[in-house]
């Protein structure tokens, strides 16, 4: 019963929203639907390499003497994390309308996910007896690790007297660094 209302539900956000909506459901129908395999810890998420090293060691020095290296080192960061905060808008921002297919898309997926996991019973005892709920704990520290490392990092670039990215996009160096 609760699928048909999910299945409406993505037919009229079709209709009234176009198609855009409509293809950011269809591409995040799966990993929506597949939600419980998350909940079984049989999909994991893999945690990035440069998430991994942050998390060793977020005030690493090593090897960032010059700003192309730090610039480098946090542009492996904004790919993994995506931009930073202090990140300027895309030139080409979304209009209300696509803002609100946007939000539409992201409720769906919502409804979508929440479909899936309800037949599971006592959903929160299966996370953690099967060790899920301590996966999504390493993913979320790996992602704070890198953010701090990140924020670090611009620091650095600051105090070097670096561009960005190797500081932070608001930050316009007096042109007295030898790196």
């Amino acid at each position: 019963m609760q699928w048909r209302s999910v299945l409406l539900s993505i037919s009229v956000l079709a209709l009234l929203t176009g198609c855009s909506a409509a293809r950011q459901v269809g591409a995040g129908f799966g990993d929506a639907a597949t939600q419980p395999l998350v909940d079984l810890n049989v999909r994991r998420d893999l945690i990035p390499t440069v998430l991994r090293q942050a998390q060793a060691n977020p005030y690493d020095r090593r090897n960032l003497s010059q700003c192309t290296t730090i610039g480098a080192e946090v542009a492996r960061l904004d790919e993994a994390l995506g931009p930073d905060r202090d990140e300027p808008p895309a030139p080409d921002s979304p209009t209300l309308n696509e803002r609100a297919q946007d939000a539409l898309a992201e409720a769906m997926l919502d409804a979508i996910r929440d479909a899936a996991t309800d037949f599971i019973p006592y959903r929160s005892w299966i996370r953690q007896l099967t060790g899920a709920q301590a996966r999504s704990k390493a993913v979320q520290d790996a992602i704070e690790a890198g953010r701090l490392r990140r924020a670090f990092l611009k620091g650095l670039g600051m105090r070097a007297d670096c561009s960005p990215p190797a500081s932070p996009a608001w930050f316009r160096p007096t042109g007295r660094s030898q790196r």
